[in-house]
């Protein structure tokens, strides 16, 4: 156990095992741990950033969202693809079942921090804290929440987080 422990501290940037039960979830190296909070004021729900939608099978839909409907293609990963629809990426990931998931729906925010600690302090429900998802070429760092509506449905709110 001791070995676990001091390997997640090492992965993590942390010394001390205190500074792990108050993790906020973001790692030391990353960019949103350098970055200061700039929300003032309310929080402001931005644009719709991504919508996710299961297929059956990744290679179908890349071809059929590319060419047949002429979606351009951002960038893809294992059993993931992503396209631009007119400023909404559009994330393709597949699933044994693609009929029984709904699509997601991803709120640009500002600073996903402060927008995690405002929606929890609104009764919102979260899945878990401020995660990154994706480090670009260019080093900008995708970091994403999830959380329920008022019907437990999967909502999220996704952060851009440029390199400093």
């Amino acid at each position: 156990m001791k070995y676990h422990v001091a390997n997640i501290l090492q992965k993590l940037h942390l010394s001390r095992r205190n500074e792990l039960r108050h993790w906020t979830g973001v790692r030391r190296d990353s960019s949103l741990f350098k970055k200061e909070p700039i929300m003032t004021g309310s929080l402001k729900l931005g644009t719709i950033s991504q919508i996710s939608r299961t297929v059956r099978n990744i290679q179908d839909a890349q071809s059929w969202y590319g060419e047949v409907l002429g979606l351009k293609h951002l960038y893809s990963f294992g059993n993931l693809a992503f396209f631009d629809c007119g400023g909404v990426r559009l994330f393709l990931s597949e699933g044994e079942d693609s009929t029984a998931s709904e699509s997601i729906i991803y709120f640009n925010v500002t600073d996903v921090r402060s927008a995690h600690a405002e929606l929890m302090q609104r009764g919102v429900e979260f899945l878990g804290a401020p995660h990154m998802v994706h480090r670009h070429s260019n080093g900008t760092e995708e970091w994403m929440a999830a959380f329920k509506d008022n019907e437990g449905r999967p909502l999220a709110i996704l952060s851009q987080v440029p390199k400093p």
